[in-house]
């Protein structure tokens, strides 16, 4: 299956936008405000499209179905990350594409939640080499470069993103809270 194919897919997976049986925002803090489920603005960025933030909602409110491979290489890291659900497959696809284009053109989305371990990738995009495979469940993803550096963001954000497939939001909220200690 070719990456476009894929894409197109994408576009029906509004079953895929609320959890089973959502029936009210899931708010949590000390006095009931903070992350809000229903409509995750922390997925919002100072460049995302809504686009790509609903796709973000997609895969955390559907993170048990999601299933990632990583392969830390002396250079850089192999990942094949996937779903058994073709519509949640479509949305990884479309979201890997579309954050691996948005890296090589230099264009941050600024994500709220956005780890900082993208700002060097962003910054020394030109010292990644990317290769993208389609595969029948999902994407498989091999970025190498010469620079140290890259190399070690490379694979601290594929353990980051592996964390984020295991647990959810739980895992953005706990890295979240060990930067604000620091």
């Amino acid at each position: 299956m070719t990456v476009n194919h894929w894409i197109g897919a994408g576009a029906i997976v509004l079953a895929l936008a609320a959890p089973a049986g959502a029936q009210h925002a899931h708010m949590h803090g000390a006095d009931g405000t903070g992350h809000d489920m229903a409509v995750m603005p922390g997925l919002r960025g100072l460049d995302a499209t809504p686009e790509e933030s609903f796709e973000m909602a997609v895969m955390f409110r559907n993170f048990p179905a999601i299933s990632r491979e990583v392969t830390n290489l002396p250079d850089g890291i192999r990942t094949h990350t996937f779903s058994a659900n073709p519509d949640l497959a479509a949305v990884i696809v479309s979201h890997v594409v579309g954050m691996i284009g948005r890296v090589d053109e230099g264009r941050d989305p600024q994500v709220f939640i956005q780890s900082p371990t993208l700002d060097i990738l962003f910054e020394r995009r030109d010292r990644i080499a990317t290769e993208i495979e389609a595969t029948e469940t999902g994407i498989m993803v091999t970025q190498t470069s010469d620079d140290p550096e890259v190399v070690a963001a490379l694979q601290t954000h594929a353990a980051e993103v592996s964390d984020m497939a295991a647990r959810g939001m739980q895992a953005v909220h706990e890295r979240m809270m060990v930067r604000a200690t620091n």
